[in-house]
């Protein structure tokens, strides 16, 4: 298996940075073109365990839009061969003692990268 391959490595780290730029700024139709659309995608976040693509959507469409600033560190970006890949990070936001983990699947399908899973916790200060 060829892994980071670098023209996989570098279309996956460009998706990963759209997620990013859509997630601080609450762009939520793009944050919903970034996952796969399908009942079996899964999203665990700090406070809720999201089955399917309709729950994510409506969680994006409820969370508030304020607050979504951050900084990422130590952020892992591995493909393996040319359809899959992780993306791993760390995250603090200004003003919070606590940091954050974010974990994301992605899989090429439907013509593009996708989160196929997904997973944010918190830490402790």
């Amino acid at each position: 298996m060829d892994i980071n391959l670098p023209d996989i490595h570098a279309e996956l780290s460009a998706v990963f940075a759209r997620y990013e730029d859509a997630l601080v700024h609450n762009k939520v139709e793009e944050l919903d073109a970034l996952f796969w659309a399908s009942e079996f995608t899964v999203r665990f976040g700090v406070g809720e365990n999201l089955r399917g693509i309709a729950a994510i959507r409506a969680f994006r469409a409820a969370r508030p839009a304020t607050g979504l600033a951050r900084t990422l560190e130590h952020t892992v970006i591995t493909t393996f061969g040319r359809d899959f890949g992780t993306a791993m990070t760390e995250f603090r936001r200004e003003g919070q003692a606590r940091s954050g983990r974010q974990s994301q699947t992605w899989v090429r399908l439907d013509g593009g990268w996708r989160v196929v899973a997904a997973h944010v916790s918190l830490i402790a200060a």
